[in-house]
């Protein structure tokens, strides 16, 4: 009987934690919280845009800055990251 309780928690344990926001390495939700609209255009090393999909509904533009590696959010609607995405 104690067998059987604890093979079960196990089970429930094991199946709860595979119930993450992860699916094989995919983020099921939106990255980016606060978008830049402020023109950094010359500190940007590399763009990557995410499309709309059914995890978030919105295009995300995220960019890697050039010194620090950091990666920014930026606002899509800015006209200068229109540009940016268009010579991209």
């Amino acid at each position: 009987m104690f067998f059987n309780v604890i093979v079960t928690l196990l089970v429930i344990l094991k199946l709860h934690k595979g119930c993450s926001l992860t699916v094989q390495g995919m983020n099921l939700r939106c990255l980016c919280i606060t978008k830049e609209r402020a023109l950094i255009g010359r500190l940007i090393g590399a763009v990557e845009v995410n499309l709309a999909s059914s995890y978030c509904t919105e295009v995300e533009i995220i960019a890697t800055l050039v010194k620090s590696e950091k990666k920014i959010c930026l606002d899509p609607e800015a006209s200068w990251v229109k540009k940016v995405i268009l010579c991209n």
